[in-house]
């Protein structure tokens, strides 16, 4: 899988304002801003990814995806 298309697929099940990804095709690392993820806690902002990504874990089409998950607004404070 390359990175435009895991891309293509979070950001059509997940209303995103930033998608970034770093990998090696099965190893991936992604910075998300989405407004669905605010008043959720990490493990449901990782959820709502994963759901994304339907069985593509369970195949290991992704063998693996680590996260970090911010609001709009959390990210404007990061910046």
């Amino acid at each position: 899988m390359t990175a435009d298309e895991l891309k293509s697929l979070i950001t059509s099940g997940l209303n995103c304002e930033q998608v970034e990804l770093t990998g090696d095709g099965r190893h991936w690392y992604a910075t998300i801003v989405s407004a669905e993820f605010l008043g959720k806690r990490a493990i449901q902002r990782h959820q709502l990814v994963y759901a994304t990504l339907g069985g593509r874990m369970q195949t290991d089409e992704v063998h693996a995806l680590s996260m970090k998950t911010y609001t709009p607004a959390e990210w404007a404070e990061l910046q």
